[in-house]
């Protein structure tokens, strides 16, 4: 079986505009609900794929966190281009760590980080979420099992510099969490790993913006905007960036 891959998203809804951004093995996809709701109130609402996402899992360490921060630049240059001058971020995962560094280096009317690991100091785990996307993706491509036991030992024997570059990237954002003075919503799940959790307060207490709040969400895991409570997640991000002054009107 063919997957077909992910796109980029686009969805024009008024003027003012929003960057979504994924996570790591995730895709458009990981947004795309939260994208089609902002839409129809009055946001456009524009979704990179990060290289080497959305495919085959081999193909995401040939790539590096470069690699993908380059796209997620070119995602705020899109919006620029088409005549945006105002941009709330939003991301989730790894995401949310892009949407910090987004804040930290252009201008931007609002940041949502959701879930974001910004404490994490190194690649443990990184790799078990690959291995587990990866046995995911070859099981729908209907391969063989004895296929995919190879194909899975191969990928564990691929170097991953890739994955301690995620760790480099996520500690420079840490350092410059300070210089965020946009207006921060940090939303976590109560069911997410420790890591996660550890690093909602942290970015919290961290931004350098008195428009700062922090939600949890009690029975919610990770990707929370495909949980359980991910209708209050959608309704909580529009109500933040509804409570912005845009100097547009759609």
């Amino acid at each position: 079986m063919n997957l077909s891959k992910p796109q980029p998203l686009t969805i024009e809804g008024g003027k003012k505009a929003v960057l979504l951004l994924h996570g790591f093995t995730g895709s458009t996809k990981d947004v795309k609900k939260l994208g089609e709701f902002l839409s129809k109130r009055g946001y456009t609402v524009h979704a990179p794929i990060y290289s080497g996402h959305g495919v085959e899992p081999e193909a995401l360490l040939e790539t590096k966190p470069e690699d993908w921060w380059n796209d997620v630049v070119e995602g705020y240059n899109f919006l620029k281009s088409k005549g945006y001058e105002e941009i709330a971020v939003v991301g989730i995962s790894l995401g949310g760590v892009f949407s910090l560094k987004v804040a930290e280096t252009f201008p931007v009317k609002a940041c949502v980080a959701m879930c974001a690991p910004i404490t994490r100091d190194n690649s443990k785990g990184l790799f078990t979420r690959l291995y587990h996307y990866a046995r995911l993706y070859k099981h729908f491509e209907n391969k063989s099992k004895d296929q995919i036991i190879s194909e899975l030992h191969e990928l564990r024997i691929t170097p991953k510099d890739s994955l301690d570059g995620v760790t480099r990237l996520t500690t420079e954002t840490r350092d410059d969490l300070s210089t965020i003075k946009a207006p921060t919503l940090v939303l976590q799940g109560s069911l997410d790993d420790e890591l996660y959790q550890e690093s909602a307060p942290f970015i919290l207490n961290t931004v350098e913006t008195d428009d700062k709040e922090i939600i949890w969400y009690e029975n919610s895991g990770h990707i929370i905007t495909l949980d359980k409570e991910r209708e209050k997640v959608y309704e909580d991000v529009y109500k933040f960036l509804d409570h912005i002054e845009w100097s547009v009107a759609n």
